[in-house]
C-alpha cells in the first residue's frame, strides 16, 4: 500500500455542533462534554486511526478488487474518521475504522460499480437456502491452510470471484482474524448471518479449489 499523508488543518467545525448526547443505558460510555481542539483531534486520529490503515487497505482492496480504488476509499474513510473522531467512544479502534471503511466502500461501489453489489435479493432468504453446518470451535479449515501456503494469483482470483456479501466475511475472518462478534458489528448483521455467510464462502472456495486441482 502506498504511504498516505493527511493534511486536515483545523476542521473542528466539521465534526458537528458538539452537543452532549446521552449514551444508551445498556452500554454506558464516556461522552465528551465539549468539542475537542484541533491539536487533540490530530492526536486522537494518530492514536486511533493510523495504526490500522494497513488493515483498512486490505479490506478495501478485497471489496473493490483494485489497489488504486482501495487507496482512494481508505483516504476518504480516513477523512470521515478524522471528522468524526470526537464521536469515537473509546471502544475497539480497529472495528470502528473498518466499519467506516466498509460503509465508504459500499458508497463508492454504488456510485462507480453498482453491478458489483447484490441488488434486489433477500440475502437472508438466500442464506437459509445455502447455509451449511457451522463448527464454531473448528480452527483449521481447508481454505485457511491453502491461504497459509500461498497467495498466488489463482487463489486471489477465486476469493475475488466470491459474491461480495460472503467475500467480506471470509476476508474479515480468515485473512484478518476478526471474531464473529467483531464481524457482526462491522457488517451490522446478526452473528448467525456471519456464520452462514462464512460457511457458504468457505464451501465455495473449497469446491472451486477442488475443481481446479
Amino acid at each position: 500500500m502506498t504511504a498516505m499523508t493527511f493534511d486536515f488543518g483545523d476542521r473542528s467545525a466539521a465534526s458537528g455542533n458538539g452537543s452532549r448526547q446521552t449514551p444508551p443505558t445498556a452500554e454506558p460510555r464516556p461522552v465528551r462534554a465539549s468539542p475537542i481542539s484541533a491539536a487533540e483531534r490530530k492526536k486522537l486520529f494518530a492514536n486511533v486511526v493510523l495504526p490500522h490503515l494497513d488493515d483498512a487497505y486490505v479490506l478495501a482492496r478485497w471489496l473493490t478488487k483494485n489497489g488504486t480504488d482501495a487507496e482512494d476509499i481508505v483516504q476518504e474513510a480516513s477523512l470521515r474518521a478524522f471528522r468524526a473522531i470526537d464521536q469515537f467512544a473509546y471502544g475497539d479502534a480497529r472495528i470502528w475504522l473498518l466499519t467506516i471503511v466498509r460503509h465508504t466502500a459500499y458508497r463508492w461501489l454504488r456510485k462507480n460499480r453498482p453491478s458489483a453489489l447484490v441488488l434486489g435479493e433477500d440475502l437472508e432468504s438466500l442464506e437459509q437456502k445455502h447455509a451449511l453446518p457451522f463448527e464454531p470451535n473448528r480452527v483449521e479449515t481447508p481454505e485457511a491452510a491453502l491461504i497459509a501456503k500461498t497467495e498466488n494469483e489463482r487463489l486471489k482470483s477465486m476469493v475475488e470471484g466470491l459474491p461480495e456479501s460472503i467475500r467480506q466475511v471470509l476476508v474479515l475472518r480468515d485473512l484478518q482474524g476478526h471474531s464473529y462478534r467483531e464481524i457482526a458489528e462491522i457488517c451490522a448483521v446478526p452473528i448467525g448471518t456471519v456464520m452462514s455467510r462464512l460457511a457458504r464462502a468457505r464451501q465455495r472456495l473449497c469446491d472451486e479449489a477442488a475443481a481446479a486441482a
